[in-house]
């Protein structure tokens, strides 16, 4: 049984959320601050959080950071800012996915399995399995990656990301192709998104990001991976 953290500071919305949850199967603990969340976090084992964006206390991307640096625990936020700056920050600091307030519960459910299947799938890969492209190499079975023998550390999307494209080396895919394969085909953001995730993966991968060996920008298109840096 998969277990949930909800956190949120609306008893309502988080008494409606914990009951539907429960009756799809889930396991839930709730928290309605930031601080509280960190508490319950370091002291339980969770399969994936729920996060609002705006907590007392401590802020949901504090949150987020928090929960990240320890590990790979997947994240969908909650928030109810539409400004998009928000969500991809969220995102940059490791959120695997956001929905914008108000939501229909039964969408969140669908990307909670949706995470929790892409943690399953990757948990099933071979712990053996390698992806090398030149000098870098990605383990799917553990998640990382590294660049002549140095780690990367990648957030779980932008590890995603570069899974794709190392995969299909030389394949060039557009913004939206990214889009659909990485985040899902109900993912609600903008390519900016990608644009922001390709340009941190640069930082962390290439000696010069201005001037990328690895992954490069096919003008006018979108992103590939060169078979041959």
């Amino acid at each position: 049984m998969p277990h949930i953290l909800v956190v949120d500071d609306e008893p309502g919305l988080v008494k409606g959320l914990r009951l539907s949850l429960e009756q799809e199967g889930f396991q839930v603990t709730t928290a309605s601050s930031g601080r509280e969340a960190l508490e319950k976090f370091r002291a339980g084992a969770f399969d994936l959080i729920v996060l609002d964006l705006m907590l007392p206390e401590v802020d949901g991307l504090t949150v987020c950071r928090e929960v990240r640096a320890a590990g790979m625990t997947p994240i969908i936020m909650l928030t109810a800012k539409a400004d998009d700056i928000d969500k991809i920050l969220g995102l940059e600091l490791g959120a695997d996915d956001y929905i914008t307030k108000p939501f229909n519960t039964r969408e969140l459910i669908a990307r909670i399995r949706a995470v929790l299947r892409r943690v399953e799938a990757a948990n099933r890969q071979d712990r053996t399995a390698r992806l090398a492209v030149g000098d870098l190499v990605l383990y799917p079975r553990q998640r990382r990656a590294e660049v002549a023998g140095r780690p990367l550390d990648l957030t779980p999307r932008e590890y995603d990301l570069l899974e794709l494209l190392a995969r299909h080396p030389g394949v060039v895919y557009t913004r939206q192709e990214l889009l659909d394969l990485v985040w899902g085909y109900d993912f609600a953001g903008d390519e900016r998104t990608v644009d922001v995730h390709v340009r941190r993966i640069r930082e962390k991968l290439e000696e010069d990001p201005s001037r990328p060996r690895y992954l490069r920008t096919k003008w006018g298109v979108g992103y590939y991976l060169e078979a041959e840096p």
